[in-house]
């Protein structure tokens, strides 16, 4: 089995800043990509930021020069960095990885519980 755990997510004012971490745990084999996908209430779920095991990057227009998604490969961690926070970006934030499981050697998507983000003064 593989599972996601995110952290970091929490209260902020607008024009502050978060950083979340999401790390990989079990049966891993390799991971191809990972990245953040956020949830506000009443919308559908939104790709906010990805990065491959290459290291590129893609981003969301919304959080284009706010926001930084970066990994370390050693402990299959990827974060998000969100700066200059607007009341917009409150949402549940959900980090998401496609690998390849170790046993079988397939394909997986695996989704972490999420992490609420609030951005309100």
């Amino acid at each position: 089995q593989v599972q996601l755990v995110e952290s970091g997510g929490g209260l902020v004012q607008p024009g502050g800043s978060l950083r979340l971490s999401c790390v990989a745990s079990g049966s891993i084999f390799s991971i191809n990509t990972m990245g953040w996908y956020r949830q506000a209430p009443g919308k559908e779920r939104e790709s906010v930021a990805t990065i491959t095991s290459g290291g590129s990057t893609n981003y969301a227009d919304s959080v284009k020069g706010r926001f930084t998604v970066s990994k370390d490969n050693a402990k299959n961690t990827v974060y998000l960095q969100m700066n200059s926070l607007k009341p917009e970006d409150t949402a549940v934030y959900y980090c998401n990885a496609d690998l390849v499981e170790r046993s079988t050697k397939r394909y997986l998507e695996v989704w972490g519980q999420g992490t609420l983000v609030t951005v309100s003064s």
